[in-house]
C-alpha cells in the first residue's frame, strides 16, 4: 500500500465525488471514473481482499494494525466522496426529471447510446456464440422494459436485489449502475429514497431519516454481497471470456434503449412512498404523438451533448491507459 498523508486522501475524496457524480447519471460509470483517475486496480484489490477474517484480526492483533492491513483509510476517503456527492446530485436530478423530463432523458439516451459504442468496440472478434449472446441479451433486455416492474419498487427484497445488481458498476469500467437501475424499474424509486434521507436531515424529520436510512442499509447490503460476488465471477471472466462478456453488455444496454426513450404514455400508475401518484407502467411512443410539447430540437441537442460527454471520457481513458 502507497504511504499517504492527509492531502492525498483528500485528493482520493474528490475522485470520490466525481465517482459519485457518474454513478447517479445513466450511461456513465463510477468504474470508469475510477480507471480514469488511475484508482481502479487498488479499489477492486481492496474490495477483494475484504472478508470477515477482518473480525479476528482486529480482535487479536487491533484496530489500527487491522485499519492499515485492509486499506481503509483509502476505501473510506474513497466512499466519503462517492457518498456525498450521490447525495447531492440525487436531489439535482429528482427536481430535474420532475421539471424537464424530455431534456434529462434526452441527455440519458445521449449518454447510453455512447457507452454500446464504447463497450462494442472493445469487443475484438464477433464470434457465432459472441453474436448470439448480443441477440439474445438484447431480446431479453427489450423484454423487461415492456414488463411490468417485478415487485414494490420501495418493497425490502427489491431494494436488496437492485444494490446486489447495480453494484456491478464499481467493477467494470463502462458499465453504468444507474442504467441496470433503469433497467430494473428502481432508479427513481432509490433516487426518492436518496432524496429523502436529505429531506429528512434538513428538516431534522427523524421519521423520514429512519425510513430512508433503513431503505439504503438494505440496498447498501444486497450492494456488499454483490460486489464480492461480482469481484470474482467477473473478473474471471474479463480473464477467459471478456469478448462474450462485452456482447452480453452491449446487449443489454441496446435492448434497454427503450426504457429510457423520452417520450412516454403512461399506461398505469402506483403510489409512492411519499404517498404521490407517480408512472408505473409506460410505453414509448414518436415525438409527434406525445400529449404536450415534444420539445424535440432541444432533445436532440441534449442527446448530442450526452453523446460528447462519453466521447470525451473514452478519449480521456485511452490516454491514461496509453
Amino acid at each position: 500500500m502507497p504511504s499517504r498523508n492527509f492531502l492525498h486522501y483528500l485528493i482520493i475524496t474528490a475522485k470520490g465525488l466525481a465517482m459519485g457524480a457518474a454513478d447517479v447519471v445513466p450511461g456513465v460509470s463510477g468504474g470508469t471514473i475510477a480507471f480514469i483517475s488511475g484508482i481502479y486496480e487498488e479499489l477492486i484489490d481492496t474490495i477483494d481482499q475484504l472478508d470477515l477474517g477482518i473480525f479476528k484480526k482486529w480482535k487479536n492483533e487491533g484496530f489500527s494494525v487491522t485499519w492499515n492491513h485492509y486499506n481503509l483509510s483509502f476505501l473510506a476517503s474513497l466512499m466519503l466522496g462517492i457518498a456525498i456527492s450521490i447525495i447531492s446530485f440525487a436531489k439535482i436530478i429528482t427536481t430535474l426529471l420532475h421539471n424537464h423530463p424530455i431534456l434529462v432523458w434526452s441527455f440519458f439516451f445521449g449518454l447510453v447510446i455512447a457507452s454500446i459504442f464504447y463497450i462494442s468496440k472493445q469487443i475484438t472478434k464477433w464470434s457465432v456464440s459472441a453474436i448470439i449472446a448480443l441477440t439474445l441479451t438484447m431480446l431479453l433486455s427489450y423484454m423487461i422494459t415492456l414488463a411490468e416492474p417485478i415487485g414494490n419498487q420501495d418493497s425490502t427484497w427489491f431494494l436488496f436485489f437492485a444494490g446486489f445488481i447495480a453494484i456491478i458498476a464499481m467493477i467494470l469500467p463502462g458499465v453504468s449502475g444507474a442504467f441496470i437501475l433503469l433497467l430494473l424499474g428502481a432508479y427513481q424509486s432509490v433516487l426518492g429514497i436518496i432524496t429523502q434521507l436529505t429531506d429528512g436531515i434538513s428538516k431534522m424529520n427523524w421519521e423520514l431519516l429512519s425510513n430512508a436510512l433503513i431503505k439504503l442499509t438494505v440496498f447498501g447490503l444486497g450492494a456488499i454481497l454483490g460486489i464480492k460476488i461480482f469481484s470474482k465471477v467477473l473478473n474471471w471472466m474479463f480473464e477467459n471470456h471478456k469478448n462474450l462478456i462485452l456482447s452480453v453488455l452491449t446487449g443489454f444496454m441496446v435492448g434497454a434503449l427503450n426504457k429510457i426513450w423520452p417520450w412516454k404514455e403512461v399506461l398505469k400508475y402506483r403510489i409512492n412512498h411519499s404517498g404521490e401518484k407517480v408512472p408505473f407502467l409506460e410505453k414509448s411512443i414518436l415525438p409527434n404523438h406525445y400529449i404536450d410539447d415534444p420539445q424535440l430540437l432541444y432533445a436532440i441537442i441534449f442527446m448530442v451533448i450526452g453523446f460528447l460527454a462519453i466521447f470525451l471520457l473514452e478519449k480521456l481513458s485511452t490516454s491514461k491507459s496509453n
